[in-house]
């Protein structure tokens, strides 16, 4: 990556010692605007570096900006962040100049207007931003200080700046970092992605073309059917609209699909023995029930499959049915031909449904006859997931709503009220009236107030009969009302105002992040008075300079959600294998903390894992173990475990254990071009003293193991594989040393099953074989990624 890492705290340390720069100086390294003027005068000492980052860019800057609450102040500063990386040297100049001068002016008692300010004088508008005896007005006050007992210097010498600027180049956040190589890329990328091994024509394909040829590989991978279960397990992680209350077809509101949203227990079913109906009519209101709380994710799966934009999460005037919820939803007779199998629950379509009608006669309100699809804000399966309450009113769908589609935490921005009793019993209506309350409420409120059609727990539409509450803030979005005119398709004009905010593409980068790496984006360091916080704060804004490009790249291409995982997925964060020995220093660890893969594979992953390697499922993670092995039910556990327990500990022994017992004697079985594990060895091959190749042969053999299991690009001198080996032939040793063992295999791990004989183990390699592959499944390279 080229340019992430060029913050503004360099800039402003560096360029800040400058009076002015002359003209053609380069600003930074590669960049290519020059100035062609002299610079503003600003004066930096040593503090203003420690200011600017923890002082101007966390209180200052969100209102003295262009756009901002003060934006008719004319002390305005320029987010860095906003602007293409060749503006932002000149723009930290001028930030500079705008702060000194501020900083520099002298109120009439002889303090600095900055300071004043800050502390709440002069009329501000912000109130008191710095709090008495906090560290970041002690900063503050260094920095005043210091004007008036330095002198500002210039610096003239241009090697000096750009030897200054060099040193802090964008690319090296990643000088003490190993990459993977492409090989180890792509079968990263394609268990991760379609949960299977790279192909033999992958492969050679990487190997003639070079880096150049993971992008078409890629896109290739997200054209399976496989991906696209894996990006509904990710979204589903992201959105758990699988875990409402009640069964599946609770979703169906009783007042409008009365008659056919328990079809099931009419449906005929004569063609199966009477004995067996009652068993059928079970399996098939499961398929109904599962089915429909696939809806949102098969639309999901539509428009990538379709590459279609990704805004119609919240934009498609549709939803999707198959056989089975089509005729929950009342609309199977129309749609049957559009079927390829009536039969499949699982095959979805792209529908509409009508105008609901409820069981009293009364239509929906809607200009033409159809429901006001938006999306999944529109899908009853999401709106029950978030249901609301008399006193929440929709505030929890519209916490949701931020969360989801625009990546803003509103419970992480909302301030803590210190006496909610006293405010209570000084305002009528507080979430109206007391600043406290307004400065969350004027947000939260209006986006409520567009779900008003669904005002009840279930995620049924019901508008309120007594009409929308009057003590809220009227419906629309961040200052704008919704238009009368659009009434009756509020979530409508809410998704195509949503999709138009810059901040939905980083909200879906941020997703796309998450399902790639297991965890969620950096957030802005908060505390600053803590160990590293100019690293972390560094490397937070290194990670939101990969966001911005990967969403800006997003959004110009029609938001095709597959650009978003080739952009993350081939990004040096992504590709990072380790750090180098000599860059465990604590700064650059605590810089270097969250780049990287690093992270416990889900139960759904191990699974595929499995089948990936050995050709056969284990079962027991996705039937017995998820939960306690860090997986999630999208109800009362909506977080996967980041970190191993001791339950999760103790299943990887048996899962190393169980897959090793049942696949070693079974690999053997088979002939040796049709093996998985064991292609170039029998179990007649021991080591002998006398004979190099059999130690050879082993050593291949360990070799084959490593990589097809772990993935690991080893020879047979490495450590790893010498460590293996040893394993190997201790094992063959103490067999050899005792007279009475059994020289069959395990009943348990026999290769036919529990019928017939075992399998014959006259040295005792079926079992060393199986402590190897134990040992292997046991490695942090097969439990992680």
């Amino acid at each position: 990556m080229a340019r992430p890492l060029f913050l503004p705290l360099v800039w402003s340390l560096l360029l800040c010692f400058s009076v002015e720069l002359r003209a053609n100086i380069p600003l930074f390294p590669g960049d290519s605007t020059p100035i062609d003027e002299p610079a503003p005068s600003c004066f930096a000492p040593r503090s203003f570096r420690d200011t600017w980052i923890k002082v101007a860019e966390r209180s200052c800057i969100r209102c003295h900006v262009q756009g901002g609450e003060a934006d008719e102040s004319k002390f305005l500063l320029i987010d860095t962040s906003r602007i293409p990386i060749a503006e932002r040297g000149i723009a930290m100049v001028k930030n500079c100049s705008a702060w000194f001068s501020m900083a520099s002016t002298r109120e009439q008692d002889g303090r600095s207007r900055l300071m004043v300010k800050a502390t709440g004088g002069l009329d501000h508008g912000g109130g008191i931003v710095l709090k008495a005896d906090s560290t970041e007005l002690r900063l503050l006050q260094s920095y005043v200080d210091s004007l008036s007992t330095e002198e500002a210097a210039r610096v003239e010498d241009r090697a000096i700046l750009r030897n200054l600027l060099a040193d802090q180049d964008p690319a090296s956040l990643f000088d003490g970092v190993v990459m993977i190589s492409d090989q180890r890329l792509l079968r990263r990328l394609t268990l991760s992605l379609v949960g299977r091994l790279p192909t033999t024509h992958e492969r050679e394909s990487l190997e003639s073309n070079g880096s150049s040829e993971l992008r078409p590989l890629l896109a290739k991978m997200m054209a399976e059917e496989a991906f696209l279960q894996r990006l509904v397990e990710g979204f589903n992680d992201i959105f758990l609209a699988r875990g409402y209350e009640g069964n599946g077809e609770d979703v169906l509101a009783y007042n409008h699909f009365e008659k056919t949203r328990h079809w099931y227990q009419k449906h005929d079913l004569s063609q199966f023995p009477e004995a067996e109906r009652q068993k059928a009519r079970y399996k098939l209101a499961d398929q109904y029930r599962e089915a429909l709380r696939r809806e949102p994710y098969e639309l999901i799966k539509y428009i990538v499959k379709g590459d279609r934009p990704f805004t119609e999460i919240l934009t498609a005037d549709f939803t999707l049915v198959s056989p089975y919820t089509a005729r929950g939803y009342g609309i199977y007779d129309e749609l049957r031909d559009q079927f390829q199998n009536p039969e499949d629950p699982f095959e979805f379509i792209p529908a509409k449904l009508k105008a609901l009608k409820h069981r009293d006669g009364k239509i929906q309100p809607t200009a033409d006859g159809v429901y006001p699809h938006a999306g999944l804000l529109s899908m009853f399966q999401y709106l029950r997931r978030f249901p609301t309450t008399e006193t929440n009113r929709n505030r929890l769908r519209s916490r949701m709503y931020y969360q989801h589609f625009l990546g803003v935490d509103i419970m992480n921005l909302a301030p803590r009220v210190s006496d909610a009793a006293a405010i209570d019993a000084k305002y009528k209506i507080p979430t109206m009236q007391a600043a406290e309350c307004v400065v969350c409420h004027r947000t939260i409120d209006p986006i409520a107030g567009l779900f008003q059609d669904y005002y009840n727990e279930e995620g049924h539409y019901g508008p309120r009969k007594a009409g929308w509450f009057t003590d809220m803030f009227e419906p629309g979005r961040e200052e704008v009302d919704l238009p009368e005119s659009d009434r009756w398709r509020a979530l409508q004009w809410l998704g195509q105002q949503t999709v138009k905010d810059p901040r939905f593409a980083i909200a879906m980068t941020e997703h796309v992040y998450y399902i790639l790496m297991g965890r969620k984006p950096l957030a802005a360091p908060d505390d600053i008075d803590a160990q590293h916080f100019a690293a972390k704060r560094q490397a937070y804004i290194a990670q939101r300079e990969l966001m911005k490009t990967a969403a800006d790249h997003f959004a110009q291409e029609n938001f095709n959600l597959k650009l978003l995982f080739e952009d993350l997925a081939l990004s040096p964060f992504y590709r990072a294998d380790g750090v180098l020995a000599a860059d465990h220093q604590p700064e650059a660890l605590a810089l270097l903390d969250d780049i990287g893969l690093v992270r416990l594979l889900s139960p759904e992953q191990i699974e595929r894992k499995i089948v990936a390697v050995f050709g056969k499922r284990w079962g027991r993670l996705t039937e017995s173990y998820e939960i306690l092995y860090g997986g999630i039910d999208s109800k009362e556990v909506t977080e996967r475990l980041p970190e191993p327990s001791g339950a999760i500990g103790a299943i990887q022994r048996v899962l190393a254990n169980e897959v090793a017992c049942k696949n070693v004697s079974a690999d053997f079985a088979l002939p040796a071009a049709e093996r998985r594990l064991f292609p170039t060895i029998e179990i007649n091959d021991i080591p002998s003293k006398d004979d190099l190749e059999s130690e050879s042969k082993i050593r291949r053999a360990i070799v084959h193991l490593h990589q097809h299991v772990l993935g690991q690009d080893v020879s047979q001198d490495d450590v790893e594989v010498t460590q293996t080996y040893q394993l190997f032939t201790q094992i063959l040793q103490e067999a050899a040393a005792r007279e009475k063992l059994d020289r069959v295999e395990s009943y348990f791990c026999k290769s036919s099953g529990q019928e017939g004989p075992r399998d014959p183990d006259p040295h005792y390699t079926l079992r060393a074989w199986r402590a190897v592959l134990t040992y292997l499944l046991r490695q942090h390279d097969f439990l992680y990624e």
